[in-house]
């Protein structure tokens, strides 16, 4: 079973600015509901760089692993495979454009695929709302920290 969700918003500060996050993936816990623990190799962004980490309430400890895929600089654009507690996959796309100096836009493109059989089918009854809602959420998160980054200098 596979469950996507496709938001996309206007963020009030330059391309760079929300790049630049997108692509520091140590600094993610500031802005994401995720606890990095480490990255693999230690950097910026790179084909194969693995984040490893914990979402969720702090006495939960939910790992995640996520892997970037592919990123194409010139156009602004990564993809990521994530790995989620319970046997959830999600393949990521996420693309930013220029509308002015100060503005762009960015697509955030999200596919959950869920275990096979009746596990599946009951994660995504109970699960319907925040597999929908996360991106939109993850989305406010990244446009927030890119207008306060901005703003600030």
């Amino acid at each position: 079973m596979t469950v996507s969700s496709c938001p996309t918003d206007i963020v009030d500060a330059p391309l760079e600015t929300v790049w630049e996050l997108l692509t520091d993936p140590a600094a993610w816990s500031s802005f994401y509901d995720l606890r990095v623990m480490r990255v693999e190799p230690p950097g910026r962004a790179s084909v194969g760089q693995r984040v490893v980490g914990e979402t969720g309430p702090r006495w939960l400890h939910l790992a995640v692993a996520i892997t970037y895929t592919a990123i194409d600089v010139s156009r602004r654009s990564l993809a990521l495979e994530v790995q989620l507690p319970l046997g959830i996959a999600v393949r990521e796309e996420l693309d930013c454009a220029p509308i002015s100096d100060t503005q762009c836009r960015v697509n955030y493109h999200c596919h959950f695929s869920l275990p096979a059989g009746w596990r599946g089918a009951l994660l995504g009854l109970l699960m319907r709302r925040e597999l929908r809602a996360g991106p939109a959420d993850s989305l406010q998160r990244l446009k927030q920290a890119a207008q306060q980054r901005f703003h600030r200098h």
